[in-house]
Order: C-alpha cells, then structure tokens, then sequence
C-alpha cells in the first residue's frame, strides 16, 4: 500500500447527500502508511454527527477488508460549520453575512429547468413587493443573472477591498458575469471555485438586505458544499420541471439540503404548462408531476409557472418579467404566490 493508491481508494467514499467524494472536496488532509498500518486524517465541518460517522464507517469499510492493511486508523476532526459562528442579525437570526436578515438558496439537481430566470425572478417579485433585495450568482460556470438584468458593468471595490456590487432595478447584484467578457469561458477546479464562491459572499459589500438569493448551479458538487459550510441558509428552493427526468437530480437536491439541515421551503414547477390564446393548457413537459412529488416528498408546492413567450423576451431583454406592469399575467400571477409564500414561510 501507498499513499497514493489509499488516495485512490477513498475517492470511492462520497461526502454524504452529495455526488463528489471527499478527496476531491479537499476533507483528505494526511495520509501515512506504515509497517501495514494506514492512518487517514479527515477534516469534516458539519452540525450533523450522521455525517462524520458516515463518512468513518465509508472509509473503514474500503481499507478494512483489504489484506495488505493489518490496522486502519481514520481520525476524524469534525467542526462546526463556519456559519455557526457568525454575527446574529437584529432578529438574533445566526448569519456570516452581517446586515442580511434572510438567504436563500435556488437550486436545481439539474440544468435547463428555468432555474436562473426563477432566481431573478423571485428577486425582483420580492423588490417589487418593498423589500431590500440581493441576488448572486454562484453559478461560476454559466453565470446569467448579468443578461437577465440588462447590465455589463464592472463592479469596483471599497479601499478595504471589498466588491461592490451592481445594482439593477433596485436590486444588488455579483455575478461572475461581470467580471469577464461574454465569450470567455471560466476554466476554474475545485479549490478556486471554492475561493470566488466565498469572495461573493463574504468580501462582497452587500449592505442591509432583508433578503440574499442565491443562484446555486446545478448539481450537487464544490460550489453547493462550500455555501452550506460558509453561511446559515434560510433555506432552500428547489426547481424542476413535471418530467421524470428532471424530478430525479430533483431529489437528489432535497436530499443533499437535508443531509447538512439546511430548510427546504418548498419545491417549484417551472414550464407546467403552455397556454394558447384560446385558454387551453398544454403539459408539454409533463402534467402536474411537481405537485405529485411535493405530496411525496411531503414539502410544500410552492407554485407552479406556466411556459411563456413573455418570460423569455423580458429575460433577454434584461428585465425580468416580474417587474413589468402586467399584474395580470398568469406567469407573474404565480410569482406573486411564490413569493408570499417565501414570505409567509421564512417569517420576514
């Protein structure tokens, strides 16, 4: 046995709720070898000790059947989440980003189910509704929120180099689309997605912000794993689609929050429907499946949003279509639901 060959074996042990193993999220801190015996010492932050027992029992079930280890030792050093040990805002609420009463998280288990035009969406339903209001993008990778609010600036930075953020419609915005030209590609790995993901929301000057959404990328991988050790989340909204398909990675998103107890809100059927001139509903991508896996899931239905033309223009025009004046719309119709919802939900 080597070093590098435990290295590979562990990599079969995932962090649990998620799809990455822990060598690639960093928890790996030393490995020896010696005379037989393998000693792996793993630094965990989480409240919940299931974790950490988990994740002892994973890695002793991978070294201890192996004839070439006559003794294996995994010294776990479990701490509590940064978050933990935050500032208390005025409502005593524990939260690492002083002045933000509120955060949560939009996520999704995979891409293209409306999970950015949610996000923007919700942010400015909520600025329309009179609240202070912040939006970051932590998708690194295929940042959006930039379009979607019409803005190409480049933010500037305070003498104690902290960013400051754009603000659109009212609204306070970081984007790692502001920080680079439309064409180039993000070409970051795990540690230094790590790195931009807590400068958002840590060195960003985000001032007081009844409510922070976050834009989670898709998936279950660095980006979600440093926020929910970073911050104290409100909680978290989780969108798909009816299809089958897409209420699978779904699942895997709820599960991933209830493995580090972060609050599910509620769950989002976006696309539920088309709806032609005449009235009649269209289930293109399926009828009702979200409100059936709420039911399942027993999680509240947040609401459901039809597809729309109107959605997709104000989008690429840069303004979402929440605040537009067309209070009448069924698309902003649920928005406003939604958002009460939210409200009613996390007590602001």
């Amino acid at each position: 046995m080597t070093v590098d060959s435990v290295t590979e074996l562990l990599k079969q042990v995932s962090y649990p709720g998620f799809s990455r193993d822990i060598v690639s999220f960093g928890l790996v801190k030393n490995i020896e070898v010696e005379d037989g015996t393998v000693t792996v010492d793993i630094s965990v932050q989480t409240s919940d000790p299931k974790v950490a027992e988990k994740i002892f029992n994973d890695c002793h079930a991978i070294l201890d059947p192996l004839p070439e280890v006559k003794h294996a030792r995994v010294e776990l050093d479990v701490q509590a989440p940064a978050a933990q040990a935050g500032n208390s805002d005025s409502t005593g609420a524990k939260n690492s980003i002083p002045g933000i009463k509120k955060i949560i998280a939009v996520a999704s288990g995979k891409g293209g189910v409306g999970k950015s035009t949610v996000s923007s969406n919700l942010a400015a339903a909520l600025s329309k509704q009179g609240h202070k209001v912040g939006l970051c993008d932590c998708d690194l990778y295929g940042p959006s929120v930039a379009h979607m609010f019409g803005s190409n600036e480049r933010p500037l930075a305070t003498e104690d180099n902290q960013i400051i953020p754009i603000e659109a419609h009212g609204i306070k915005l970081m984007s790692m689309g502001f920080l680079l030209e439309e064409a180039s590609p993000v070409i970051v790995r795990g540690p230094l997605a790590t790195r931009y993901t807590q400068q958002f929301l840590q060195n960003v000057e985000w001032g007081e912000l009844d409510y922070l959404i976050l834009d989670l990328p898709p998936g279950t991988g660095d980006i979600q794993l440093t926020i929910v050790q970073t911050i104290a989340l409100t909680g978290a909204v989780i969108v798909t689609t009816p299809q089958e398909v897409a209420l699978i990675d779904a699942r895997k998103a709820i599960s991933m929050f209830d493995k580090v107890n972060v609050p599910i809100l509620g769950l989002v059927e976006n696309m539920a429907w088309f709806e032609c001139d005449l009235g009649t509903r269209y289930p293109i991508f399926g009828d009702g499946g979200g409100a059936k896996e709420a039911e399942k899931l027993k999680i509240p239905l947040l609401g459901q949003i039809p597809i729309s033309i109107q959605t997709r223009q104000q989008g690429d025009s840069g303004k979402p279509i929440t605040l537009t004046d067309k209070d009448s719309s069924p698309v902003i119709k649920s928005y406003q639901e939604i958002t009460s919802k939210i409200v009613a939900l996390t007590g602001t």
